[in-house]
């Protein structure tokens, strides 16, 4: 039986998400399907220029996943610039990002999609008196802190916790 697939995350949408040759009519052309996965894949690795490790991070999936969804799309992209035929973004199993924001006015907190700007006001109370909730989450958002901080166990002491929550300080030889 065949694994479900888990939602992948994606930053944004495109905003133009049909690509056509010039001067060939529609009707003689023959179309790839891009998902939007794959759209994410390239625009995290190629505008981003995000490693996969990271990149996968961010979309919520396996670096091996994201090799062959990258690949994937690259394949697409060559086949569809080479031979002259139609790209069009459509489609996937992924959910968009969402980022939390609370207006200390009235206390509503609303999300919205990351990628489409800071809301300037409330949508209830028209306040400026805005500000972004962190809500912690994997993906978008995430970037790796929380992690070994300073005290909490350093590669270069040794220091740390040990299994039975007694901290430990032998420095590495």
């Amino acid at each position: 039986m065949v694994r479900p697939k888990r939602f992948r995350f994606i930053g944004r949408k495109p905003t133009i998400d049909y690509f056509k040759p010039r001067g060939i009519p529609l009707s003689e052309l023959q179309e790839i399907n891009l998902t939007h996965e794959e759209y994410e894949a390239l625009r995290l690795k190629e505008i981003g220029n995000y490693d996969q490790k990271k990149a996968a991070e961010l979309m919520n999936i396996s670096q091996p996943t994201y090799s062959r969804i990258l690949d994937s799309a690259r394949k697409k992209v060559a086949d569809a610039i080479i031979n002259g035929k139609v790209l069009k973004i459509e489609g996937g199993v992924f959910k968009m990002v969402q980022r939390k924001f609370k207006c200390f006015q009235c206390q509503l907190e609303w999300e919205v999609a990351f990628g489409t700007g800071r809301p300037s006001k409330c949508p209830n109370c028209q306040s400026t008196n805005i500000h972004r909730v962190n809500v912690e989450t994997s993906g978008f958002g995430h970037h790796g802190r929380g992690g070994m901080g300073k005290g909490k166990g350093s590669s270069q002491t040794g220091q740390g916790m040990g299994q039975d929550g007694q901290r430990r300080g032998q420095r590495f030889r």
